[in-house]
């Protein structure tokens, strides 16, 4: 069975509460819940993680290497970590970058991202379906590379 580690970056243990006009209503569960039940459609196993702290995210993605994609919301750090990029780059699995807003509908420092170079693709501004789109885009991206469909 494919494994997927899905990791939430800084401030999303705060969602529902935090921004609720940008971020919405719904809570890390409730995505985290949604991650769950599709993958249990789609046959795949997913492991999620949140961390505030820059250092535990680089230390998730390089511990990543028995998973078979990387799916990565690294909120304010996609601006800012040369770390997180080059950890994303070492490890060399298949990365999705997720982002609950549009970031390049927002502030003009947030529409550059650091991630984005160096992984399959990124998916913005969907809401928590951001992550449900990468989620079948991991599965996508897993399956070409075994061959099957």
């Amino acid at each position: 069975m494919p494994k997927i580690l899905v990791i939430h970056g800084p401030n999303l243990n705060l969602l529902g509460k935090r921004e609720p006009s940008i971020y919405g209503t719904f809570t890390i569960e409730d995505i985290n819940n949604s991650i769950k039940r599709l993958a249990d459609e789609l046959g795949v196993e997913v492991s999620i993680r949140q961390s505030n702290h820059e250092g535990e995210i680089i230390d998730m993605i390089h511990d990543a290497g028995g998973y078979d994609a990387l799916i990565i919301n690294p909120a304010a750090y996609t601006h800012t970590s040369l770390a997180i990029r080059d950890a994303i780059s070492a490890v060399d699995i298949p990365t999705i970058e997720v982002h609950i807003s549009n970031i390049h509908k927002r502030e003009d420092f947030r529409q550059k991202s650091l991630i984005a170079p160096v992984v399959s693709g990124q998916i913005s501004g969907f809401g928590p379906d951001s992550y449900l789109l990468a989620l079948r885009a991991a599965v996508t991206i897993i399956n070409a590379e075994k061959g099957t469909s």
